[in-house]
């Protein structure tokens, strides 16, 4: 049995998913410490200048109420109405997050958590200063850094500065006046080197993909809008239209029980690789694009790169860099949350990739142990690498912990 002293919940991480959890349970009235910078993942992660791909309905950050979401933070900031047309800038979306904290979440500690260990009575939760305590529950929130994905043949040019991944940078401009390659066929990839053009860098796309897709643009500011055929035949959802994303988004309850190959390949590939349709006129005839090509060798000599590029019925291209940008997405494998002890990590039952495999209310093979936010995509699919996604996710967890609990 726990200690009286155990606290009843630990939540790892303050970003959308880390904070809607949280928001829910406050109003189960399940104590919790809630511990991390409000918003740091899009703070310090994402690039100055960069828009949400995802449309203002699909970036509310779920509260108990529904009354905290992205149009109710406007309101009160005297902006006007939006709909799907409206491109949303991350610094908007993090003064939202901050709001939304304000309100919901007061009692976030901007503490940095440096060990998550299992014992007998609970977890083990270990803070940077070093303060230890006993958690009866953890829920890891910790979001995308942790998987961030870069190829193996960059991984020597890491620790030289000549790699990074765009998970590393805040403002792409500290890169005004040099070539950059940018690795990647997807949003992250192709926003990045719009930035980085427009920044007075010199960025080459080079990606695997035989070319460069965007979407198409929403034939309305609001679903309902739409002639009624084309509702019935692509009814609207908060992943966008189309009976697939309404599955998707709607009952991802029913996602476990496909198989695993289906699920990797669903959520590796819904509304997957592409550019949001409001980047192609910064894109398109903006910037070189190397598309079919993949990296063959690596050289780099005085700080000077030489990328050996092979491409379509073999042919061979040699890029010149003095960087190069893995805009090459994130793959989730609890064996690099490092601030799990590895013995916790080993014992947390594996999907896809090294994905924890989760119950209905997120919890894990350990009890107590849960995880949400993109670490749970392989068990509840796309919905979870989107903001929308904290809805199912936070009326999920704290329900489940709420019923573990006694609450």
């Amino acid at each position: 049995m726990t200690g009286p002293a155990a606290v009843p919940v630990t939540v790892v991480g303050a970003g959308p998913y880390g904070l809607a959890t949280a928001a829910h349970l406050r109003a189960r009235r399940v104590p919790a410490r809630v511990l991390g910078e409000p918003m740091d993942g899009w703070r310090d992660a994402m690039p100055a200048g960069m828009y949400l791909k995802s449309t203002p309905r699909a970036s509310n950050i779920s509260d108990p109420d529904g009354t905290h979401r992205l149009c109710d933070f406007r309101a009160g900031e005297g902006l006007p109405p939006i709909g799907d047309r409206y491109p949303i800038p991350i610094d908007e979306f993090i003064r939202y997050g901050d709001w939304f904290q304000r309100r919901c979440v007061p009692e976030v500690e901007r503490a940095v958590v440096t060990g998550v260990e299992y014992r007998r009575d609970g977890f083990q939760v270990s803070l940077r200063g070093g303060e230890t305590y006993v958690s009866r529950a953890v829920v890891m929130a910790t979001g995308l850094r942790p998987y961030a994905r870069v190829p193996a043949e960059l991984a020597p040019l890491l620790g030289l500065g000549l790699a990074s991944h765009t998970s590393d940078h805040a403002d792409l401009a500290v890169f005004a006046g040099r070539r950059v390659a940018v690795i990647g066929a997807g949003q992250s990839a192709l926003e990045s080197a719009a930035l980085l053009n427009e920044a007075g860098a010199t960025a080459t796309v080079v990606a695997r993909a035989q070319r460069v897709l965007f979407g198409d643009p929403p034939e309305s500011d609001l679903s309902a809008d739409r002639p009624l055929p084309v509702r019935l035949a692509k009814p609207g959802s908060t992943l966008g239209p189309g009976w697939s994303h309404v599955a998707f988004s709607r009952v991802p309850q029913g996602f476990p029980y496909l198989p695993d190959n289906t699920r990797a390949h669903l959520v590796r590939t819904v509304l997957g690789p592409s550019g949001a349709w409001w980047l192609r006129d910064r894109v398109e005839g903006c910037l070189p694009l190397l598309t079919g090509y993949a990296i063959r060798s690596v050289e780099q000599a005085d700080g000077q790169l030489r990328l050996g590029l092979r491409g379509p019925r073999g042919r061979t291209e040699t890029l010149e860099a003095d960087h190069v940008l893995a805009a090459t997405g994130y793959g989730v494998d609890i064996d690099r949350l490092d601030l799990l002890d590895e013995g916790l990590r080993r014992a947390v039952r594996r999907g896809n990739g090294g994905a924890p495999r989760l119950s209905g209310t997120f919890e894990s093979s350990v009890p107590g142990l849960y995880f949400t936010g993109l670490s749970a995509a392989d068990t509840f699919g796309p919905v979870l690498r989107f903001v929308c996604g904290t809805a199912f996710a936070a009326g999920r967890v704290s329900r489940g912990i709420a019923a573990a609990q006694g609450h």
